[in-house]
């Protein structure tokens, strides 16, 4: 059985975020650079010179009048683009969130347990959102929820500061903690110089004479 004719669709293809070379349209042009004689050419000049050099004619400012090209590696220049977007991508602050959860009745041991995870989640720049989960008939208990995660912001209190105060949503309450801007570091005072061999003491250092 003979298959039907498809009728191919080419992938649409990604487009460039500037023109270069033939894709340009204006007649004329500015070129600026460290590689060419600035100044107004005609399209075709540029291109020409482009050529000579073994780069791209690369449109960088359409809107001007005339419009700003400039003559470079166009795939050397694209990777440096990638590479500077990747590398403000990974300077980009991260927020983490890290789930610490209660039960109705946690002892003081888990308590805890689970203070001590906090403290490092908190050093580490990350947010807390630490709730209590109420099963069955327990959520008559929610005041004593609400009191453990109250006693929960105090102990982080030197490390976290409270964005949302306990709120109940449905069989959980929750509360929301981000860490504090860490406390600048005191400079170390300078130490004085040692005092000579033979030297007198300074006068705060000489001992007083004690009256009778």
């Amino acid at each position: 059985m003979a298959t039907p004719n498809r009728r191919y669709i080419p992938r649409a293809q990604v487009e460039e975020p500037f023109k270069i070379n033939q894709k340009i349209t204006a007649r004329e042009i500015r070129l600026v650079g460290e590689n060419v004689e600035q100044g107004i050419y005609s399209i075709e000049q540029a291109r020409r010179m482009a050529q000579e050099q073994n780069l791209d004619l690369v449109e960088i400012s359409p809107t001007a009048t005339p419009p700003v090209c400039r003559v470079i590696d166009y795939s050397k220049f694209k990777y440096e683009q990638k590479k500077r977007t990747r590398e403000m991508k990974a300077k980009a602050t991260k927020v983490v969130l890290k789930e610490i959860r209660f039960g109705p009745n946690t002892d003081d041991h888990d308590f805890a347990f689970k203070l001590k995870h906090a403290q490092e989640f908190l050093k580490e720049g990350a947010k807390i959102k630490a709730y209590v989960h109420f099963v069955g008939r327990s959520i008559v208990f929610k005041e004593r929820g609400e009191i453990l995660l109250l006693k929960f912001a105090q102990a982080l209190e030197e490390l976290a500061k409270v964005e949302q105060l306990p709120k109940l949503e449905g069989k959980r309450m929750f509360l929301y903690l981000a860490p504090k801007v860490a406390p600048s570091v005191a400079k170390p005072k300078p130490v004085a110089p040692a005092a000579k061999e033979g030297a007198p003491a300074p006068k705060e250092a000489q001992p007083k004479e004690v009256q009778e």
